[in-house]
């Protein structure tokens, strides 16, 4: 190339003249550096709150059970709502903890397992989870993302994950 053409289209004198600055080209690449970088985030962010909810739900349902299991204690069985307990706190996901006394419940009220054994002896206590929907058995897909309490409060956790 000519010197001439190569000093035409050096940056200097295309109007820079020494200014320090980006350029359109470098501008552009940031924001596609920072278009991915939050691409690879956001979803990691979005499954870190969802687990923290889970975890919650978890917790709040271990210190509901321990409350009826006092509860039941003093007074020769468990009551028949949560606010009996003093408890009226939501889930993490806004919707109501779920609740049923083994004393009078029907079997098509009880929670069951796979082999449609009831999940508990005394009572029910569990989390609809992100869907808010649930049904009996945990085979359903609308139970699979709920919050349970099974085996008489040996297992909390996921319904998908006992």
């Amino acid at each position: 190339m000519p010197p001439f053409l190569l000093k035409a289209l050096s940056p200097l004198s295309r109007g820079r003249r020494g200014r320090p600055g980006f350029t359109l080209l470098e501008f552009l690449m940031v924001l596609a550096l920072i278009g991915v970088l939050l691409a690879i985030a956001l979803p990691a962010y979005g499954s870190y709150k969802e687990r923290m909810k889970v975890s919650d739900a978890i917790r709040d349902i271990g210190l509901i059970a321990a409350k009826l299991s006092l509860y039941g204690m003093e007074n020769r069985g468990y009551p028949d709502t949560l606010a009996r307990i003093g408890w009226t706190q939501p889930d993490p996901w806004g919707n109501p903890y779920q609740y049923l006394s083994m004393e009078g419940a029907t079997v098509g009220e009880k929670r069951k397992d796979r082999s449609l054994h009831p999940l508990n002896s005394d009572f029910d206590l569990y989390s609809m989870g992100p869907d808010g929907r649930s049904v009996p058995p945990l085979t359903a897909k609308a139970s699979q993302d709920d919050i349970i309490r099974a085996n008489d409060g040996a297992f909390i956790g996921k319904a998908s994950d006992y």
